[in-house]
C-alpha cells in the first residue's frame, strides 16, 4: 500500500521506504502485535501503545498500519462533516424528530415511534397498554437534555460515535427513572447505556445519589468499574470496587470515605456488609448485570437478601439471555417494570460466524494445534473456552510447547493478581491466545478477540451464546467461534441445531443424524398437534 510508506521511526526520524533494504513488512500491520510503551516513550494517539512511528499525514505518534488507518479514517469523517452541507429533513415516517425550546419539548405520534423502534429492532413492553411515560429512542447521546457535558465528552473520548440500539432505548427509559428489564446482543454495548444515565443522575443531583452494581464474576465487575471511571472522569462520580481477592480493608476505607457508585461481586459485598455492620439504605439504583446468571442457583439468595435490604430502588437488569424464569422472577422483585429487547432474543450476535466441528474428544487438542499452526484458520488474538481448570491450565501449557504459540489460562483459582496480569497480557498483545473457563464467558467485553474456539462445549446453549459471543464487536465487525462438538454433548444437540439454523451456520452431519435430534423434533411435532397448532 502507497499509505504504508509514510511513516517515520521516531529514533531515527528516517522514513521508512518500501526498497529491498526496508520493507513496509517492516512496520507492525497490527495494534495487538505492538508493545506497551514504557515511561517517558511516545504513545499512540488511537490506543496508548508505543508510539514506534510518525504518520506524516497528521505528524501524529502511531503503534503500526492499523492505527495509523484508524486516524485517517476519523480525520477524513471529521472534515467530511465540515463540508458536508446541512441535512435534508427526512419524512416524519422514517425518523423521529424532537422539536426542543426551552420549556417544551414535542414528541412525534406514538405509530412514528413505533415505527422508528420496528426499525432498529427495538421492542418496548410492560408499564401499561399505552407506553405513557416510556421515552422515545435517541438518535444521538445530544439527544438527552440532561447529559452533563463533560459526560458527552467523555462518551466521546471513549469511543462511542453514536449510540446503538440498546443505548438508544435504555439511556432515556432510565434516566426517567424506570426499573428495566434490558435483553440485547453481546457486545451492543449494554454496560454504556446503564452507566451514562448513573453518572448522569449522580452529577445533576441536588443530593448524593448512590448505585450499586452487582456482577457474577470478578473479571467483569473490574471492568465495568474501569468503563464507569472513564465515562465519569472529571464528574462528581468516585466508585468502590468490592471483589475478592482484593483486601477488604481498603475497600471499605474507600466506600466510608463515600462513593457514588459501588460495583460488587454478591458473596464479597455480604461478607463485607456482615462483618462491619454497614447499611445499604443510600442505595437508589440498583443494577444486576447479567441478570440471568444472577438469578440462578448459587447466586439467588445473595442477590434477594441484597434486593431486600434496599428501599425500593430503581432497578436495572440486562444480559444477552433471559428466560421467561428470569422475567417472570424479576416481574414479582419490581412493579411496573418495563422490557426491552434489542433484536431476537437468546440468539448469537449476528456479527460472529459460527463453524462448528465436529471432532472426537481423543483428537480435540491435535484439531486445536492445527487450528492455530494454520496461516489460514488462525486469527489472533484467540480465546479458547475449556470445562475446568486443570483443562485450562495444561491445554495452554500443550499449546505453548507444541505450536510454539504463546498461551496463558485463566479462571476462578488463579489469585486476582494474576487474573489481571494474565488478561492485560492478552489484551496487549503479549500473548495470543487465552484459555479460560467460563469465567470470562459473561459479560466482559474482549474487544480485541478475533476468534473464539469452543474446546468443550457448555452445559447450556444460553452459556455457548455468551461465550462464542466474546468474538463479536460494537460496530458490527465480524469475528470467528469454532465450536468442537461429538456425541458427548448429545443433550444440546436439539437447542443447537436451532441456534445454528437461525444464524444460518452450517449443520454437522453427524448431529442431523443424530437420534436425539429426530426424537426431539418428532416430540415437539406430537406436542404441536395434541395443542391443536
Amino acid at each position: 500500500m502507497e499509505d504504508e510508506n509514510k511513516f517515520h521511526n521516531n529514533e531515527s526520524s528516517a522514513t521508512i521506504e518500501n526498497n529491498d533494504d526496508e520493507t513496509a513488512d517492516d512496520v507492525k500491520s497490527k495494534c495487538w502485535s505492538q508493545r506497551e510503551a514504557l515511561p517517558g516513550e511516545p504513545h499512540c494517539v488511537i490506543c496508548g501503545r508505543y508510539g514506534e512511528y510518525i504518520c506524516d499525514e497528521t505528524n501524529d505518534d502511531i503503534c503500526s498500519l492499523e492505527c495509523k488507518q484508524t486516524l485517517l479514517t476519523r480525520l477524513a469523517k471529521s472534515q467530511a462533516a465540515v463540508c458536508r452541507p446541512p441535512p435534508k429533513r427526512l419524512s416524519t415516517t422514517d425518523e423521529c424528530f424532537y422539536v426542543r425550546d426551552s420549556h417544551a419539548q414535542t414528541l412525534p405520534p406514538n405509530d412514528q415511534i413505533e415505527s422508528l423502534r420496528k426499525k432498529l429492532g427495538i421492542c418496548v413492553r410492560g408499564y401499561n397498554s399505552n407506553m405513557i411515560g416510556i421515552p422515545p429512542p435517541i438518535l444521538s447521546f445530544s439527544d438527552c437534555n440532561n447529559l452533563p457535558e463533560k459526560l458527552l465528552h467523555n462518551i466521546e473520548v471513549s469511543g462511542y460515535e453514536l449510540p446503538t440500539p440498546v443505548q438508544m432505548q435504555a439511556i432515556p427509559a432510565a434516566l426517567n427513572g424506570k426499573s428495566l428489564l434490558v435483553s440485547a446482543e453481546t457486545g451492543s454495548g449494554k454496560t454504556a447505556s446503564f452507566l451514562i444515565p448513573i453518572i448522569s443522575n449522580c452529577a445533576n443531583a441536588q443530593t448524593k445519589l448512590c448505585t450499586l452494581i452487582l456482577a457474577p464474576t470478578r473479571e467483569l465487575a473490574i471492568q465495568i468499574e474501569e468503563q464507569a471511571k472513564a465515562l465519569g472522569k472529571g464528574l462528581p462520580f468516585k466508585t468502590a470496587l468490592v471483589v475478592g481477592g482484593d483486601p477488604m480493608a481498603g475497600q471499605l476505607h474507600r466506600i466510608r470515605q463515600g462513593v457514588e457508585a459501588i460495583i460488587a461481586t454478591p458473596g464479597r459485598l455480604i461478607d463485607l456488609l456482615t462483618k462491619h455492620d454497614m447499611e445499604l439504605n443510600e442505595i437508589s439504583t440498583l443494577v444486576l448485570d447479567e441478570v440471568d446468571c444472577m438469578l440462578e442457583r448459587g447466586f439467588r439468595e445473595q442477590v434477594m437478601q441484597i434486593f431486600n435490604a434496599l428501599s425500593q430502588p430503581q432497578v436495572l437488569m440486562y444480559s444477552a439471555t433471559i428466560t421467561k424464569e428470569v422475567e417472570k422472577m424479576t416481574g414479582l422483585m419490581v412493579k411496573d417494570m418495563v422490557t426491552i429487547t434489542i433484536g431476537i432474543p437468546n440468539k448469537p450476535n449476528g456479527s460472529v460466524k459460527q463453524i462448528p466441528i465436529w471432532v472426537e474428544t481423543k483428537q480435540k487438542k491435535k484439531k486445536i494445534f492445527d487450528i492455530l499452526l494454520s496461516k489460514q484458520h488462525f486469527k489472533p488474538p484467540v480465546l479458547v473456552f475449556v470445562g475446568s481448570r486443570m483443562g485450562a491450565d495444561l491445554l495452554a501449557e500443550a499449546i505453548t510447547v507444541s505450536t510454539g504459540v504463546k498461551a496463558l489460562s485463566i479462571h476462578g483459582e488463579k489469585s486476582m493478581k494474576d487474573r489481571r496480569e494474565v488478561i492485560r497480557c492478552f489484551m496487549t498483545g503479549e500473548v495470543s491466545v487465552l484459555v479460560a473457563t467460563g469465567v470470562l464467558g459473561r459479560g466482559v467485553e474482549m474487544l480485541n478477540v478475533r476468534q473464539v474456539i469452543v474446546f468443550d462445549m457448555p452445559n447450556s446453549i444460553k452459556e455457548y451464546v455468551h461465550q462464542i459471543g466474546r468474538a463479536s464487536r460494537v460496530g458490527g465487525e465480524e469475528g470467528v467461534a469454532m465450536v468442537f462438538m461429538n456425541e458427548q454433548d448429545n443433550k444440546l444437540f436439539g437447542e443447537l441445531v436451532n441456534v445454528l439454523k437461525s444464524s444460518g451456520a452450517p449443520i454437522p452431519k453427524e448431529i442431523t443424524n443424530s437420534q436425539l435430534v429426530s426424537s426431539s423434533s418428532s416430540s415437539r411435532h406430537r406436542k404441536r398437534k395434541h395443542h391443536g397448532y
